[in-house]
């Protein structure tokens, strides 16, 4: 065989088998082979494409000798293709939504004009003639299958629908659709809920057609309630059938005698049209329990009478504010927010508006079935409600009320109460979006202290700025930004803040931004926004330069929620976001004020969910030039991305290099003394880089993307590596991507360098504990200060993560040559620094104990002349004992002793990990 042959064979005996279709005729040929085929989970070819093929078959014209076309002839092989075409829509149990959805209609007409006509139904027969009760049970079922699926298509051809290209017909049988057309005018009077669809569809030209509709739809239900929704060649959507009663109770009222036959939906209508409002009340209150209502068809009601009200009906505010309260009850206890309308109408509660509400409430939850979470809804609701209210009649109203009783337990109302006693009556504090901030009287009577109290505690802005406008009303002389000292706001904007001429304006924008940058401060990201966004909206009417203030807070405050959110998890941030960053970071509006840390947190934000083209191709250069933490983000960017590229070409992580050792660098001067001598005062933060070491490190602890980590941790080990006394070496992945030295070492802080890669480390391992190569720079740094202990246990866990805690081999790059404790590791062996170890007389580690773990032979040999000078009798013995294993001869095969090495690696390695670990 060639191996051009060879390569052919190879190339198909690894291609997946997958056995071949079965042709149509095989079934003609084996007549089990249908039913064995029908039987699999999943046959190929389906069954309706076995029906198509059967049918295409046998309808096929033949051609005789004149060569003229002839219609197909009725032989036996053509009668047998249509009995099975019959046998597989059997098998589908004649479902016509099935059939329907896979069959184009002159192929599905063919196919049950064959079942009339195998049921014995004369060709021609008009079926509004025949007497289906004297009708044999199949002919029936043939008769009535039929003039369904001819109803159904009429009311489905009446949809608008989207034209498809027109494609090769299926089968030769298209002359049969006019026939079609012609049968489908006198079948109109023989099935209910397909005809009820007819009559349903011919109502929007004639009205009175509905109350046929309605009769044939109703019947449907009634036959469904006797003989049940499934059967064997009937199914029907359930769903849809109430849907079509509602719409014609609706459409076509019934009269008084079946009105409790009636469904809530149908009796709202009629109510609205005979002006019922208090019916429409009661079902409302009902529907709070039966949840049978939808909430838009609720709000939809609401909405037509809030109308019929404003076009001049006062007499509906009433009932406009009844509905609402059910409307209001109904959201709370689904767990949905209470709505502005509510809100508006009891702006002005009385004893009226609360004893219906009250009623309302206790109609609407069943004690003794409610779950906790609904009980937990209402009593919040009824709390919320006491908060708002100014006057303690109206409290007492609802806090002795039985539903208030049982709902909350004697502590819970107890405290409410007090607290409701203890304060004055004041302004109504529900929330009220109102236009104009001066539009709410003050009231004399309010306690100052009070007052303040509230407007420290709350964090609600609509609140605060009434208190606010109360709190002017009564005095002109105080400052109330001052009121908490609490309240801070960056310098850069205080400025403007506290520039702006009217006093009310000045107090509402200072403590609103205040009160919003602390939510932030404490993740309480909802509330910053609800403050933010009220205090956006109060500037945009005066100051476009604190409009943009407040465009960019919100934008940091979106980039803390996402990072706090679904960022933690990997989602990536929406793209709207991003423009938005980069819309920040290209601003060039003068007089802004701007804070710094939202420039970091942009491109920190960038760095994090890789941005790098952006950042190193489509920055602008002014960025560049004025702003140090895009030329950061650009140099770090670049550098990641050139990194799988040739030595030669990483000039950016030299740029890099350079200008974090500048920031590194100490800066000196010359200062001389009273007693005339001249002396060098280094300075740790040093003003020669694009920032100070301080402002680096704060912003690196914005950044998560492990690469750049990786990058950043690689270039501080590198620098600290550099000086001259170091002794041993820290190792980093990407560490020769950096220059090997630098021109003037005595102006580099190296100390405040080896500070910082110690806080690197612990802040990348907080951020991934399991990553290895951050845990061996960790375990060099304790090597490096003799904490062996320590050192140990980073080294065991670096290797326990990359091996599946030693369960498989430790990647050769893990441990380097300083891991002296694990000195066998290493591809030569380091006697020195092993005999060195072994002979220091103040170890606590129990060594012998772990002489079965030793594989090499020398080190052994060593341990037994070491315990005899000593005269460690026993210690000298376990040595002997452990170079005496037959496996660790050295006439063994290298293959044995590797295999013995191997195995005491794994074991001596988790027994060091159980101890460390």
């Amino acid at each position: 065989m060639s191996a051009e042959a060879a390569d052919r064979e190879a190339a198909t005996s690894s291609r997946p088998c997958t056995p071949p279709q079965t042709c149509w005729f095989e079934f003609l040929l084996e007549e089990s082979l249908l039913e064995k085929h029908l039987r699999k989970p999943c046959p190929d070819p389906a069954p309706v494409q076995l029906i198509v093929q059967f049918l295409e078959q046998a309808s096929k014209p033949s051609v005789n000798e004149q060569n003229q076309v002839q219609p197909p002839p009725d032989n036996k092989r053509n009668r047998i293709l249509k009995l099975l075409a019959l046998k597989v829509a059997a098998h589908l149990k004649w479902d016509l939504d099935i059939l329907e959805k896979s069959l184009s209609v002159p192929v599905l007409n063919m196919l049950l004009n064959e079942l009339l006509c195998i049921s014995k139904v004369p060709p021609g027969t008009k079926h509004v003639d025949m007497d289906l009760a004297t009708l044999p049970p199949t002919t029936a079922m043939a008769v009535l299958l039929y003039n369904r699926w001819a109803i159904r298509t009429i009311v489905q051809s009446s949809f608008p629908v989207k034209q498809a290209k027109p494609g090769p017909p299926q089968l030769s049988v298209m002359n049969q659709m006019q026939q079609e057309k012609e049968l489908t005018e006198n079948i109109l009077k023989v099935v209910c809920y397909d005809l009820g669809a007819v009559y349903f569809q011919q109502g929007s030209t004639n009205s009175a057609v509905y109350e046929n509709a309605r009769e044939k739809f109703f019947r449907t239900k009634e036959l469904i309630a006797e003989i049940g929704s499934l059967s064997l060649h009937c199914t029907i959507d359930e769903k849809r059938l109430a849907g079509y009663c509602q719409a014609c109770d609706v459409l076509v009222p019934s009269s008084d005698s079946t009105s409790q036959q009636l469904t809530p939906y149908s009796q709202v209508h009629i109510c609205l049209r005979s002006g019922n409002y208090q019916e429409v009340i009661q079902i409302f209150i009902e529907d709070n329990l039966t949840l049978s209502l939808p909430v838009q068809f609720r709000q939809s009601v609401l909405r037509e009478l809030f109308q019929k009200a404003q076009q001049g009906n006062e007499a509906l505010d009433e009932i406009c504010f009844k509905v609402c309260a059910c409307n209001t009850v109904r959201d709370i206890l689904e767990g949905r927010t209470i709505s502005v309308q509510f809100n508006q109408l009891f702006l002005r509660p009385n004893k009226e508006k609360i004893d219906f509400l009250l009623e309302v409430c206790s109609r609407s939850i069943n004690l003794e079935k409610a779950s906790e979470s609904l009980k937990g809804n209402m009593a919040a609701f009824l709390k919320n409600v006491c908060l708002g209210l100014e006057d303690l009649q109206y409290v007492f109203m609802i806090s002795s009320h039985e539903l208030f009783i049982t709902l909350l337990k004697d502590e819970e109302r107890k405290l409410l109460v007090d607290q409701m006693r203890k304060r004055s009556p004041r302004v109504n504090l529900c929330i009220k979006p109102v236009t104009s901030f001066y539009d709410i009287p003050a009231s004399a009577s309010v306690n100052i202290g009070q007052l303040e109290h509230q407007l420290i505690l709350s964090v609600d802005p609509w609140r605060i700025r009434q208190i606010l406008i109360e709190l002017h009303g009564m005095t002109s002389e105080r400052q109330f930004w001052t009121v908490s000292n609490k309240w801070e706001v960056p310098s850069v904007y205080s400025g403007v803040i506290l520039g702006i001429k009217d006093n009310l304006t000045r107090d509402l924008v200072y403590i609103l931004m205040a009160k919003g940058l602390h939510c932030s401060t404490v993740k309480d990201f909802s509330h910053a926004k609800q403050l933010f966004a009220a205090c956006l909206e109060l500037v945009t009417e005066f100051s476009p330069k604190l409009r943009q203030v407040m465009l960019n807070e919100m934008l940091l405050l979106d980039i803390h929620t996402h990072e706090a959110g679904t960022g933690q998890a990997g989602e990536r941030p929406p793209s709207d976001l991003i423009s938005r960053v980069r819309g920040y970071l290209e601003m060039r509006l003068p007089d802004i004020p701007l804070r710094q840390v939202i420039a970091e947190e942009c491109v920190a934000f960038m760095l994090n969910w890789r941005e790098n083209e952006y950042l190193t191709l489509q920055v602008p250069a002014f960025l560049l030039q004025n702003n140090p933490y895009v030329k950061l983000g650009q140099l770090l960017a670049a550098t990641c991305k050139e990194l799988p590229g040739p030595k030669e070409s990483r000039r950016t992580a030299k740029d890099l290099w350079e200008v974090v050792v500048q920031i590194c660098s100490v800066s000196s001067q010359h200062k001389r003394g009273n007693d005339g001598r001249v002396s060098l005062i280094k300075q740790r933060e040093s003003t020669l880089g694009i920032m100070y070491r301080s402002e680096l490190l704060s912003f690196i602890k914005k950044l998560r993307e492990p690469l750049i980590l990786t990058i950043i941790l690689s270039l501080f080990v590198k620098l600290h590596n550099v000086r001259e006394d170091i002794v041993n070496d820290i190792t980093a992945e990407h560490i020769s991507i950096w220059p090997s030295s630098i021109p003037n070492l005595q102006s580099v802080d190296f100390e405040a360098v080896a500070i910082t890669v110690k806080e690197l480390v612990r802040y990348t391992l907080s951020i991934n504990p399991n990553n290895h190569s951050w845990l061996i720079i960790q375990a060099d740094i304790y090597f490096a200060t003799n904490q062996y202990s320590a050192a140990l246990h980073y080294y065991l866990q670096a290797g326990a993560v990359c091996s599946d805690f030693f369960n498989k081999a430790v990647p050769p790059d893990v441990y380097t040559d300083q891991v002296a404790i694990l000195c066998q590791f290493l591809r030569e062996i380091d006697y020195k620094t092993a005999f060195k170890s072994l002979q220091e007389q103040n170890s606590h580690d129990a060594m012998d104990s772990y002489y079965d773990y030793i594989w090499d032979v020398t080190i052994l040999e060593y341990l037994t002349y070491l315990h005899h000078k000593r005269g460690e009798t026993d210690k000298r013995q376990i040595a002997i004992k452990a170079i005496g294993q037959t496996e660790l001869n050295a006439s063994n095969p290298e293959e044995v002793l590797q295999l013995a090495a191997q195995r005491r690696k794994k074991k001596f390695l988790q027994a060091m990990a159980k101890l460390y670990f």
